[in-house]
């Protein structure tokens, strides 16, 4: 029973793997029109479906559809009500206001924006999982990795004038205090993705890492090379803050590897040699005439003789109501 519940649940995480591939396939199919268009705007709601799709798909082969859903939905709901809050108070981002462009909106919040935090958040979430160890190390690292891709994502939707800023900003038109109401929203979105997932994956996260690096590289291209006019400033500033993220990323996971096959090869003479020092035996160490070894790894003869039994335990105390003890013989 237990050999058939652990194929079905490795079949179906490669199902998973295989629909997050074909979703990040599309995804980049989509950008790829949208960068070559007149009007991109037509596409960038699909571009997000096909993100947080492939975030789910890819999460759910490592942690399983359930806990998935719900980070996905954690990250989602507090992204909604980060701009909820947003655009009502100018806390923390900023005054800004969405032009309706993005619909529907219920409560003047784009749904489509709060579906790009879950999807942005799950794969952020990934890459500062491979980068720090702690919860909080996690968190901060996350925080700070979706933060860089805000980079990218407010100077081009002001560019498709999806939102508006009241002052402009010293980074093309967006102003500082909107990079660090990110840092506090993302925060908060890595602590909930991390409460419900609790990195207990039975994958490593490369699905997820991989739809990171895919992000960090389409937008860089984009701003350098594809859209009309050619920003570098911003290629060059998002494209360095998420790919220091994206290296250190695909490096630690390397080194990890290594580390852990190093280990491996280290204990595997120890464990073939029957060598003495408390390494295990192969079983044609051991002769039928012998019934196994003693632990300063003599042989034990099957027709004795045999060693003597460890002392017995020491007296222990038995305690009176009073406190006095009697030794129990």
């Amino acid at each position: 029973m237990d050999v058939v519940i652990e194929e079905s649940r490795v079949a179906g995480r490669a199902a998973y793997v295989t629909v997050g591939g074909l979703l990040l396939a599309s995804m980049l199919v989509a950008q790829v029109a949208s960068g070559l268009q007149p009007a991109p705007v037509r596409l960038t709601s699909v571009v997000v479906l096909l993100l947080s799709a492939c975030a789910i798909a890819f999460a759910a082969a490592d942690h399983g559809a359930a806990r998935a859903a719900g980070a996905f939905g954690a990250a989602a709901g507090a992204g909604y009500v980060a701009e909820w809050v947003g655009v009502r108070t100018g806390v923390p981002f900023g005054e800004y206001a969405y032009t309706g462009v993005l619909w529907p909106a219920p409560g003047g919040v784009p749904v489509i924006v709060a579906l790009a935090w879950g999807g942005m958040g799950l794969a952020a979430y990934a890459v500062a999982s491979r980068v720090a160890r702690s919860f909080w190390g996690v968190a901060v690292t996350g925080a700070f990795a979706l933060t860089a891709w805000d980079l990218f994502l407010d100077p081009q939707m002001l560019r498709l004038g999806l939102w508006d800023w009241v002052a402009d900003g010293p980074y093309r038109g967006v102003p500082v205090s909107n990079f660090v109401g990110w840092l506090v929203v993302s925060f908060l979105v890595m602590a909930l993705i991390g409460r419900v997932l609790r990195r207990d994956a039975a994958g490593n996260g490369t699905g997820l890492v991989l739809l990171y690096t895919v992000m960090a590289v389409m937008e860089t291209i984009g701003f350098a090379a594809v859209f009309d006019p050619p920003d570098l400033v911003v290629a060059v500033s998002g494209g360095v803050a998420m790919g220091l993220f994206t290296v250190l990323a695909w490096t630690r996971s390397t080194r990890s590897g290594v580390t852990r096959r190093a280990d491996d090869d280290s204990l595997a003479p120890e464990e073939s040699s029957g060598s003495d020092g408390g390494s295990s035996r192969s079983a044609d160490t051991v002769s039928p005439d012998t019934l196994g070894f003693s632990p300063d790894g003599a042989p034990i003869p099957a027709d004795g003789p045999f060693p003597d039994p460890p002392p017995p335990l020491p007296d222990e105390p038995r305690p009176f109501p009073d406190g006095r003890h009697l030794w129990r013989k």
